[in-house]
């Protein structure tokens, strides 16, 4: 079985990344999705061949991590003791 071409590949991988650019905007990490859809859009514009499929896999599991990242939920801290606290005695003169 023959791989697919980059020709087939890259408009689906293209579209995938726009989409994960949308999720990323709507997070609120416009900068990162600026810079994904600059990089895709430089990627996709030139020869259609493996260097570009290789490059559009990689901003997708790029932007794949920093959507993921933001849905996933954070790590809880183990509370933090409360530090004993000296107290300052003043002195009337």
């Amino acid at each position: 079985m023959e791989p697919n071409s980059p020709a087939e590949e890259l408009p689906a991988l293209y579209r995938a990344i726009l989409d994960r650019v949308a999720l990323l905007e709507g997070a609120g990490d416009r900068t990162e999705a600026a810079e994904v859809r600059t990089a895709a859009t430089r990627a996709y514009s030139r020869a259609w061949d493996e260097q570009a499929r290789r490059q559009l896999q990689n901003l997708l599991r790029r932007a794949e991590r920093s959507t993921r990242a933001e849905h996933e939920p954070q790590r809880k801290r183990a509370p933090q003791r409360a530090r004993p606290t000296r107290s300052i005695v003043t002195q009337d003169r």
